[in-house]
C-alpha cells in the first residue's frame, strides 16, 4: 500500500469506502473515507479507527508502519460506529493499549460494545506525552455528539477534530489541494446537514481555539480529505455558522397535477429577472442534502405545496420536518401553492417555517386548480417581489 505521511511519525491509516451512498441523514454519491491516524513517538498512538467491515484495510495500513500489537494508546474522538467500529477487533490485538476518550465518549463506548476496556477520560487542556510528540485534548461536545473530542499534535501543529471540517468523498488523494473544488463542495453539504444545527457552538469553539493561541498548520478530519491550508475551511465554517449568505434564492416544491410546478417555474423566472441567483428543486426527484447545501448560502427559500386533504403535501411535510431539525441561520422564507376545493397547505407551511426559525414574508400566493395566464403573471411578479426584498 502507498504510505501517507502527514508529518514525520504521523500517518494516515484509514479506509476508503467507494460504495457508500447514504450515511446518517443524507446521500453520499461520492462515497467517503474513514480516517484513522497513527502517531509514532516513544509510544504509539492511534487516533480513531474505522467503520465495522473495514478493519482489515486499517490493520494492513498500520502493519506497513508498526505491528498493531505495539499500539500503546487508542484515542476515540467520537463513539459513533463509523469511527469506533473497528475498536473491538483492534483491542483483541493491541491487548495492552489504553483507550482515551471524553467522559461522554467512555459512556458511549460502553453502551456500544459492552466493555470499558482499559480506559481513561480526558478533558480540555490535558496532554499525553509520547517522547518526541505531545498530544493535547480539546473537548467539543455537540460537534456533533456529546462525546466529541479534538486532538492537537503540538510539535506538528496538526488538529484532528473528528467530524468537524469533514466531507464525504472517496478518493485515493488524501489532501484537499489534490482534489480541487469537490472537497469544498462536499464540505458545504456536510456542514449544512451535519454541523449547522450547532452553529453557535461552532463559533464558540473556533473562538476558544483561537484564544488558546495555538497554531494550526493542518486539519485532519475523520471523513474525507485533509486540509493543508486550514484557513480555507476555518473561514468557510465561520461564514456558514454565522448565517452569512449570497444573493441567492432556493425554490423547493412538489406538485400533484402540475399546477404548483408551473407556479414554481414562473416564480423562479421572476426572481432571476431581478438578477438574483436561483436554484429550483422538485422535492420528489431531488436529494435533501443537495437542497440543504444550496439553502446554506441562500438569503431566502420559497416553498410551494399543493393542498391534500386540507393539509400540506406529504413530501413537503417531510422536508419541513428536516428543516426544523437543522434550523438554518438568518434566513427568510416565502410560501406559495395550489389547491382544489379547499386550501390549508399554505398556512401550515408558514407555521412550520416559523418553527424552523425562518423570517416568513406575510404575503403568500395561492392558486385554485390550474393557474391562468394572468395568475402565472402574478407568480412572476411574486418572484420579483421576493427578490427585491432580499436585495434590500
Amino acid at each position: 500500500m502507498v504510505k501517507v505521511m502527514l508529518a514525520e511519525g504521523v500517518h494516515w491509516v484509514g479506509a476508503i469506502d467507494w460504495d457508500l451512498r447514504f450515511c446518517g441523514s443524507y446521500s453520499t454519491p461520492r462515497g467517503t473515507t474513514y480516517n484513522a491516524y497513527l502517531v509514532v513517538g516513544d509510544k504509539i498512538v492511534l487516533v480513531d479507527t474505522v467503520k465495522t467491515g473495514f478493519e482489515r484495510e486499517m490493520l494492513e495500513r498500520i502493519r506497513e508502519i508498526v505491528d498493531p500489537v505495539e499500539i500503546d494508546y487508542v484515542i476515540c474522538n467520537h463513539s459513533e460506529f463509523d469511527h469506533s467500529g473497528a475498536m473491538p477487533k483492534l483491542m483483541e490485538i493491541a491487548k495492552h493499549a489504553k483507550v482515551i476518550s471524553s467522559k461522554a465518549g467512555k459512556v458511549g463506548l460502553q453502551k456500544h460494545y459492552g466493555t470499558d476496556w482499559n480506559s481513561t477520560v480526558v478533558k480540555t487542556g490535558d496532554e499525553l506525552s509520547i517522547g518526541s510528540k505531545s498530544l493535547m485534548f480539546i473537548e467539543a461536545p455537540m460537534l456533533h455528539w456529546p462525546d466529541n473530542l479534538f486532538v492537537y499534535l503540538k510539535e506538528d501543529r496538526i488538529l484532528m477534530p473528528n467530524d468537524a471540517f469533514g466531507q464525504h468523498i472517496a478518493t485515493r488523494q488524501r489532501f484537499e489541494d489534490q482534489v480541487g473544488a469537490a472537497a469544498m463542495d462536499e464540505a458545504a453539504k456536510y456542514f449544512a446537514v451535519i454541523v449547522s444545527p450547532y452553529s453557535s457552538l461552532v463559533q464558540r469553539k473556533i473562538a476558544e481555539i483561537e484564544g488558546m493561541g495555538i497554531r494550526v498548520d493542518m486539519i485532519a478530519p475523520a471523513h474525507g480529505v485533509i486540509w493543508r491550508d486550514p484557513a480555507k475551511i476555518v473561514e468557510a465554517y465561520k461564514r456558514w455558522s454565522s448565517g452569512e449568505s449570497d444573493l441567492k434564492a432556493t425554490v423547493v416544491f412538489d406538485t400533484m397535477w402540475g399546477s404548483t410546478g408551473r407556479m414554481a417555474r414562473e416564480i423562479a423566472r421572476g426572481i432571476e429577472s431581478e438578477d438574483v441567483e436561483v436554484r429550483v428543486f422538485n422535492i420528489r426527484n431531488s436529494d435533501l442534502s443537495e437542497i440543504m447545501k444550496e439553502i446554506l448560502d441562500s438569503k431566502v427559500i420559497v416553498v410551494g405545496s399543493p393542498t391534500l386533504n386540507r393539509d400540506v403535501y406529504p413530501s413537503i411535510g417531510g422536508f419541513l420536518a428536516f428543516l426544523r431539525g437543522i434550523r438554518p441561520q438568518r434566513k427568510k422564507a416565502a410560501v406559495f401553492g395550489s389547491y382544489g376545493w379547499g386550501g390549508g397547505a399554505g398556512q401550515i407551511v408558514r407555521e412550520e417555517l416559523k418553527k424552523a426559525g425562518f423570517d416568513v414574508f406575510e404575503d403568500s400566493l395561492s392558486v385554485q386548480y390550474v393557474p391562468t395566464d394572468e395568475e402565472l403573471k402574478k407568480c412572476f411578479e411574486f418572484g420579483k417581489s421576493v427578490a427585491t426584498r432580499v436585495k434590500g
